[in-house]
């Protein structure tokens, strides 16, 4: 018997929803870091600088080694609410994407409890000061939130910026939109195919070719499967040291 079309879409939905967790809120815990400023929080294990140049600003956070995975969720997306059923220090009805741009390393000389906030396997977001206050009061120090991986909303197209030298080509990738997370990137010159890039460190990527001179293009991957293709992205005259921004973004 021919299932109902409703039927039919509905499965179709579910294969194409991006993660099977996504939409699960998680308990875990919250800290901050980097000034009132947000400015030491610039920088990071993820590889992406100036976080404003990035296209990230003060809505920013490391996460703990439970979470962060070797640098594989750099890029990733979570909206976090102070658990106020749990703590008197949070902000009533407030709540803050952020994206996790940095790892908050364990630190075994503590108890995981008092003050190793980080260590495995405690799932904790230590955040921008200027984003943890936005749903905590200061002076709790640390509190209990509730988090939830979204969709990364991102203005403007994905950033490529060309590091290295003659045939090693680091390639850091911003701005990412969607589920924010790179899994896989390829790179082409004008005078070449299609060569997969390998994961160097957080969001840098590298490719051991000769590509001076060429006009360049990127193909890149994120965790729910999608792909965009950006077709010479650097003119042929690019530079190392040089950002280069795309239209285009997921």
């Amino acid at each position: 018997m021919a299932m109902p079309v409703a039927i039919v879409l509905l499965a179709l939905l579910c294969t194409l929803s991006p993660r099977a967790a996504d939409g699960q809120w998680t308990s875990g815990t919250a800290t901050f870091y980097g000034g009132s400023d947000g400015s030491g929080t610039m920088g990071g294990a993820c590889g992406y600088g100036n976080l404003y140049n990035a296209g990230y600003g003060l809505h920013n956070a490391a996460l703990s080694s439970a979470l962060f995975n070797d640098g594989a969720m750099c890029g990733a997306c979570y909206t976090i609410t102070c658990d106020k059923d749990n703590s008197k220090w949070c902000k009533t009805g407030t709540s803050i994407t952020i994206t996790a741009t940095n790892l908050c390393p364990a630190d075994y000389a503590k108890p995981s409890d008092d003050g190793g906030w980080c260590n495995p396997p405690r799932q904790h977001f230590d955040m921008s000061q200027p984003a943890w206050t936005s749903i905590a009061v200061y002076q709790a120090g640390i509190v209990p939130v509730k988090f939830l991986r979204v969709a990364c909303q991102k203005t403007g197209g994905i950033r490529f910026t060309i590091s290295g030298r003659d045939y090693f080509e680091l390639v850091t990738v911003t701005n990412v939109g969607g589920s924010g997370v790179v899994v896989q990137m390829w790179i082409k010159g004008s005078n070449t195919d299609w060569m997969a890039m390998s994961r160097n460190w957080g969001a840098n990527w590298q490719s051991n070719a000769y590509l001076n001179g060429q006009s360049l293009s990127f193909k890149v991957q994120i965790d729910d499967g999608r792909v965009v293709t950006i077709y010479n992205i650097a003119p042929s005259n690019w530079n190392f040291g040089s950002t280069y921004t795309s239209n285009i973004n997921f």
